[in-house]
Parts: C-alpha cells; structure tokens; sequence
C-alpha cells in the first residue's frame, strides 16, 4: 500500500501533530516561526539562507552566543513559555552556565523509562516521529511527491540497496524538545561517520519544500549490529544553527537500549532510524498517523516497534 497523505504542514501553516499520551491532535509551539517563515516563505529569506544562514559559520556564531553566560536570563522564560517540566532536570535550572547547557541538559533516568522487552525498538529521542513500514513504497515524505533518496542519503548505492525495501523511522526534534539521542536497541555498535553539508532548517516549513534538505544537511551514520532487528542504521542529522553533534557513545562496544549516544547543541533538529527489510513492526499509532500525513509526539523510550517473528 503506497503511504502518500503526509504533509504535517496544514494549509493555514499550522503544523500538527498527535500526542500518544494525550490521545488528540495538538498544535505545534513554533520556536522562530517567523525567522523560519522570512526565510522558507519569502524571496529575499531564500537568498539570505542561500548566502549565509546554511553556512557552518552561522551556526557557529549562533551556538557561540549562546554559549555566553548572559544567555542564562533566557532559560527560565523560555521553560515557562514552553511549559517544560522542570522537575525531570538533572540540574537546577539556576545551576546552568548557559542557554546552550541548559539546552543539552540531562534527565533523570526515571523522566524517560525504557520499554521492556528484547523484542521491543524503542524511540531514541523525544519528538515527532514519522514511520513507513517499506520506505520503497512512500512517494510523500513532508510534501505530496517527495521522495527520499537513500543513495543521497547515505552518500553508498551499496548501503542504500541493502535498505530500498527497509523500514524507516524520522524523529524531529523541536527547540523545546529534551536533546540528547539514545540507542533504540541493544547491541554492538560501530564508528561513526560524518558526512559534512550545509545547514538548513529541518522544520516541515522547510522541508514541504525541499525534502533533499535531508540528503545534504551534514550527518552522522552509524551502524548497530542488533540480536534481534538486524543491522540498524542510526543517522543524526544537524540543522540551522546545529552545527555540532556530539557522540558520547564508546565505538565498537556493547550497548543496552537506552544507553545515551550523543547530544545537539541548540536548535532544531533530526534522528533517523533505518531497518533492513521485515525485521520490524512499527507501532500501529506511528504508521496511522504517519499515513493521515501526520506526526506522532512520542518520548525517548518509548516503544517503536517489535521484531517481526522469523
């Protein structure tokens, strides 16, 4: 069955969204929307991002200040505005060196409880989650008639051929999300690989019009050798003002599901999950949703998926 109604961006701008754990649609709180809209929405936006913001330096500039000790007066405003719960903070909101500390900011473990279960893929970041159960039958990622290009994406035909028929999972995460990325599986985990580019937004404001923004924004690859879902691909993928992604993991170790893999520094941005073919069945809440054209709200750790019999 082609999956083809996605485009999380309504007519009137709004984007959407389900909450799994308030079981309705929700409006997303856009950080920037109109810094986003000026710069996807309006000609000179466009040659202004085309000049200067996808550019690595922007974003160094911008990770730079608020790296600033002054940027502290911003966090308590911004926690109220977006209604964060304090409380799930492994440090006092008043004990952060920066904005940037703050926004890379730890939880306590019980904030974020790992599903049970061997069997059980797991969230690996807090966001909204698109998933496409055969990746080679989606024809609208975003937007009505974009395709994903996992050559491109992948920078490998090999690696990419190995997936064509693969699952896939998109996490986005919001500037008001919890930042730190997680393993969604256990198992022997490899070297990364960055794979440099340039900085675009990865909001659907952006994306609705340009899904290669994926295949060129620098990334991270790496790969998972799992017990029981196979040969995962995990991707972080950096964005307009995410210039760093920071790995935290150990390469070539064992990891349990859950373990901590890395962090962004501020802004926006996005996690991908790819699995070979028929090893698992993505949650029947992320693949509904993602067929309506929307995307779920779920936590790091929460389930995924389970690993298809045989």
């Amino acid at each position: 069955m082609s999956q083809h109604n996605n485009n999380s961006l309504e007519e009137d701008g709004r984007i959407n969204y389900f909450d799994r754990y308030a079981g309705v649609i929700k409006t997303e709180k856009i950080y920037g929307e109109a810094y986003l809209r000026w710069a996807y929405e309006t000609l000179l936006g466009r040659l202004m991002l085309a000049a200067v913001v996808k550019r690595a330096l922007f974003s160094r500039w911008y990770g730079w200040r608020m790296d600033k000790g002054t940027t502290r007066e911003l966090i308590v405003p911004f926690i109220d505005q977006y209604e964060l719960d304090a409380d799930e903070f492994v440090e006092n909101c008043k004990d952060f060196e920066s904005f940037n500390a703050f926004f890379s900011r730890k939880l306590k473990a019980q904030a974020r409880p790992i599903a049970g279960g061997d069997d059980v893929a797991v969230f690996p970041a807090d966001g909204r989650h698109l998933g496409f159960q055969d990746v080679s039958k989606v024809d609208s990622i975003y937007c009505k008639g974009q395709r994903l290009s996992l050559v491109d994406l992948l920078g490998d035909e090999r690696l990419a051929k190995d997936y064509e028929k693969g699952s896939l999972v998109i996490s986005r995460l919001c500037p008001v999300d919890y930042h730190r990325f997680h393993f969604g599986a256990g198992g022997k985990v490899g070297v990364w690989q960055l794979i440099n580019g340039p900085l675009y937004s990865v909001s659907p404001i952006a994306l609705r019009r340009n899904i290669n923004i994926l295949t060129e924004n620098k990334r991270v690859i790496t790969r998972l050798q799992t017990q029981n879902f196979g040969r995962v691909l995990i991707l972080e993928i950096g964005a307009t003002n995410v210039g760093s992604i920071h790995q935290t993991y150990q390469s070539d170790s064992m990891v349990v599901k859950g373990d901590e893999k890395g962090y962004f520094a501020f802004g926006g941005s996005m996690t991908m999950q790819l699995f070979e073919p028929g090893v698992v069945e993505l949650a029947e809440d992320l693949v509904e949703n993602t067929q309506q054209g929307r995307e779920l709200y779920a936590r790091m750790g929460d389930r995924l998926g389970v690993a298809q019999a045989g």
